[in-house]
C-alpha cells in the first residue's frame, strides 16, 4: 500500500472501529462522560442514538475499555435474535457454560445467580447492545424482564442500547412502553462540525505514523474545508474519502493532499454521489481514471521512477 511513502505503520483511515484511533471530539466526549456517570451511579437503562457512520461502535468499545477493571462487561453486536437466543448469548458473554438442552427459565436462573455473585463481590455488570434497532419486540420485552433483576439496593444488570434513529420509533411502540419508561438517560451522537474535521485527520495520521518518520502527509486547509463539506463530518465518510486522497497523492508521488485529490475521491465514492461540489478550472480533463492510475502506481511503484 502507500504506507512506506507516507512513513506509516498502519492504515490511518480504516473504517474498522479501532479504539487506538479514538478521537474524543466535543460531541463524542460529552456522550462518553454521560455514559460513565450514568453507569457508575447505578442507572439501569441508557440509550445512545446516532446516524450511520457517526462512531457509535467505536464509542461503545471505548466505553467498554474505560470500564475494564471496575465492571464486568458484556457486548452483543448483533441482537436480531429471539428472547431465548438473547439469554443464551448473554450467559455466554458472562462466561457461563450452557448445559445440554437448557430451557430459557434455567438460562435466566443461571444469569441471575451470576449477577448476584458479581454484586456480592462489589462488581457492576454492564451489557452493551449494538444495533439495538434490529431487536424484535419480544426480545426487547426480555430485556425489560432482565432489568427486573435487582436487590433491595441496586440493579444487578446495567444496559446501554446503541442504535440508529429508528431505535426511537421501535421503543415508541405501545406494547413496550414499559421499557421506554425505564430509560433514564438518552444521548444523541452526531457528526463532527467542520472545524473539527481537520483535527480528526491530523489525529489519525499522527497515530498511524512511524516513530522515526521524517516526512508526513498533510491536508491543505482548502482540502479540509471541502472534505468536511462533502462528507458532512460523518467519520466513516471522512475516512473513506481521506483514504482515497492518500491513494491519489501516492500515485503522484506527493505528500500534500490538495483540493484536486478531494474532488476525485468524492466523485469516486457512491455514498456521496449526490454531492455537487463547485468545480475549479483544473477539473476539465480530470476524472475517476486518475484514481485507477493511482491504484496501478500502488501495485507497480517502479512505474513512478521512469522519466
Amino acid at each position: 500500500m502507500y504506507w512506506g511513502h507516507f512513513s506509516l505503520r498502519e492504515a490511518p483511515f480504516s473504517i474498522t472501529p479501532d479504539t487506538d484511533f479514538f478521537f474524543a471530539h466535543a460531541g463524542m466526549q460529552e456522550v462518553l462522560n454521560t455514559l460513565l456517570v450514568a453507569l457508575r451511579s447505578g442507572e439501569g437503562f441508557v440509550k445512545v442514538v446516532g446516524e450511520l457512520g457517526c462512531g457509535k461502535t467505536v464509542l461503545c468499545r471505548q466505553l467498554l475499555s474505560c470500564l475494564q477493571g471496575e465492571c464486568v462487561t458484556a457486548y452483543l453486536p448483533n441482537p436480531a435474535m429471539g428472547p431465548d437466543a438473547l439469554l443464551q448469548a448473554l450467559a455466554q458473554e458472562l462466561g457461563l457454560d450452557a448445559p445440554p438442552l437448557e430451557t430459557p427459565a434455567s438460562a435466566l436462573q443461571r444469569i441471575h445467580h451470576s449477577l448476584l455473585h458479581h454484586a456480592a463481590h462489589g462488581r457492576r455488570v454492564v451489557l452493551c447492545i449494538d444495533e439495538a434497532q434490529s431487536m424484535p419486540v419480544a426480545t426487547l420485552e426480555c430485556l425489560r424482564l432482565l432489568s427486573n433483576l435487582e436487590t433491595e439496593k441496586r440493579k444487578l444488570l446495567h444496559m446501554v442500547l446503541w442504535g440508529q434513529p429508528d431505535l426511537d420509533a421501535v421503543l415508541g411502540q405501545a406494547q413496550i412502553r414499559q421499557l421506554l419508561q425505564r430509560i433514564t438517560f438518552s444521548e444523541t451522537l452526531g457528526p463532527m462540525d467542520a472545524a473539527t474535521v481537520g483535527a480528526y485527520l491530523d489525529h489519525r495520521l499522527a497515530r498511524a505514523m512511524l516513530p522515526d518518520a521524517v516526512v508526513r502527509p498533510w491536508f491543505t486547509p482548502q482540502a479540509v474545508r471541502v472534505l468536511a463539506a462533502a462528507t458532512g463530518g460523518v467519520p466513516r465518510l471522512v475516512n473513506i474519502v481521506a483514504h482515497k486522497c492518500l491513494m491519489l497523492a501516492y500515485g503522484q508521488g506527493v505528500y500534500a493532499i490538495e483540493l484536486a485529490h478531494v474532488h476525485l475521491a468524492v466523485a469516486d465514492t457512491p455514498a456521496l454521489a449526490a454531492v455537487r461540489l463547485p468545480r475549479p478550472r483544473w477539473w476539465r480533463g480530470w476524472n475517476v481514471y486518475g484514481l485507477a492510475r493511482a491504484w496501478r502506481a500502488m501495485w507497480r511503484p517502479q512505474q513512478r521512477e521512469k522519466p
